[in-house]
């Protein structure tokens, strides 16, 4: 089956839409040779491919998800609870159309980071860009600023992606500035761009997070005005797989000092040393 004949308006429309001006710039000469549409076709089709894969390297590493284990490797056994369609169907990224936020609301170890970077990670993949940051270094670093044009710019950084990751929201502290911070970037994205929170706390603990911050409530309203909370709830999955790597290395260690008890029993007496009989030449 032959490929069809690629039509040259379409092609030049491409070709202007990469910004390849020197090549519409030759291009009533190219379209009076024979062979330049099928080229043409081909070299443009390189070009977007390799712009798509230059653009996704970017905004992986833009996002700073770092290493995570795809959801694949989740134990959906071990929580007691867990909706599992709903976080597959969150993996198609719908709440994006609408910019609805999603908060993730379970105690440590229960994979609520590794479901959150999977969702920037998927966001990525279908061409959205993507930030993964944790509260205290988000926090930190916007209260650090002095000067109010650093902290704007810093605001518009993180205004900016379309799906911002806030990780570990309710393991520290926080200032009243902190909240007012918080509650600022989360105004900018409000109905705008789609926010994901991993927190350990319910809402109602978040006055202890940001205790005294008049801001908590309106912060919570327009968090939870659009979005999907996933509950979890469970044993640390990390405190499992501790305590099975300490009880590994205990069977080893145990298993190398039978080993070596062992080859030190087969190990052959030496013999025992015979005095040796004087001779005439050893008298006196």
């Amino acid at each position: 089956m032959t490929d069809p004949t690629p039509i040259p308006s379409q092609l030049r429309e491409k070709a202007e839409q990469s910004r390849l001006h020197g090549l519409i710039a030759h291009w009533s000469e190219l379209m009076t040779q024979p062979e330049s549409l099928r080229l043409i076709s081909q070299w443009l089709t390189w070009e977007d491919a390799e712009r798509a894969q230059r653009s996704l390297e970017r905004r992986l590493r833009d996002a700073h998800i770092g290493q995570f284990k795809p959801l694949a490797d989740f134990r959906w056994d071990w929580p007691t609870m867990c909706d599992r369609a709903l976080i597959e169907e969150l993996m198609t990224l719908q709440f994006m159309s609408d910019a609805s936020n999603i908060v993730l609301v379970g105690s440590n170890g229960l994979g609520k980071s590794m479901i959150a970077c999977n969702l920037g990670y998927q966001a990525i993949l279908a061409g959205h860009t993507a930030l993964f940051v944790s509260a205290g270094q988000l926090l930190g670093e916007l209260t650090a600023l002095d000067s109010d044009s650093a902290l704007r710019r810093r605001l518009r950084h993180y205004a900016a992606p379309d799906l911002l990751i806030i990780d570990e929201v309710g393991y520290l502290s926080y200032s009243n500035r902190h909240a007012d911070l918080l509650f600022e970037l989360i105004s900018r994205r409000y109905q705008r761009k789609s926010t994901v929170i991993t927190t350990n706390r319910a809402f109602a603990d978040w006055s202890e997070v940001f205790p005294g911050a008049a801001c908590v409530v309106s912060l919570i309203d327009r968090l939870m005005h659009r979005a999907e909370v996933v509950r979890i709830k469970g044993e640390s999955y990390r405190k499992k797989e501790a305590e099975e790597r300490q009880a590994e290395r205990a069977r080893l260690r145990a298993a190398h000092s039978r080993g070596a008890k062992l080859t030190s029993a087969r190990k052959p007496a030496a013999a025992p040393k015979v005095a040796s009989t004087p001779t005439p030449e050893d008298a006196p």
